[in-house]
């Protein structure tokens, strides 16, 4: 009897490992970590006007904060949209799905695109949640050319 209560217990004890084991994009998704509380923001800024975004705490966003500073193309997509595209593709893991609408700034998987949206467009397979405009809203419909992404301090 106190042999099969010492296995019980032992397997009772091991759960928690093996659950870590059967995750191994566990420790890719802690990878980055932040304070608690702490908020990322960041600017773009084209031809001296300045869009502010607050990233949500998802992967994706932090890879893309990790990224920063950039400077790179921003190009037209479509009436509603603008994209750039980061040096290096955003894992997806615990990032939502977007429902785009004015001011939010999402990342499109298929192609690797960061999108910049000015007016409403909802959603679409591939399209995950970055986060969204804290200010600037206006000036991204007129973005263009070599655009600078910092971290916001």
């Amino acid at each position: 009897m106190k042999k099969t209560i010492k296995k019980v217990f032992m397997v009772l004890l091991s759960l928690p490992l093996l659950s870590c084991l059967a995750n191994p994009n566990k420790e890719i998704d802690n990878k980055i970590e932040f304070q608690k509380g702490e908020t990322m923001k960041i600017s773009v800024q084209a031809k001296g006007e300045t869009a502010v975004f607050k990233l949500n705490n998802s992967q994706a966003a932090k890879e893309l904060y990790e990224q920063l500073p950039l400077e790179i193309e921003v190009e037209n997509f479509g009436n509603n949209e603008k994209i750039f595209y980061p040096p290096k593709k955003l894992s997806t893991n615990n990032t939502p799905l977007a429902k785009a609408k004015n001011g939010t700034l999402a990342y499109y998987a298929p192609w690797g695109d960061v999108v910049m949206f000015y007016k409403d467009f909802g959603s679409a397979g591939g399209l995950y949640e970055l986060g969204e405009i804290v200010s600037g809203l206006e000036y991204i419909k007129n973005m263009s050319g070599i655009i600078k992404i910092n971290k916001e301090e």
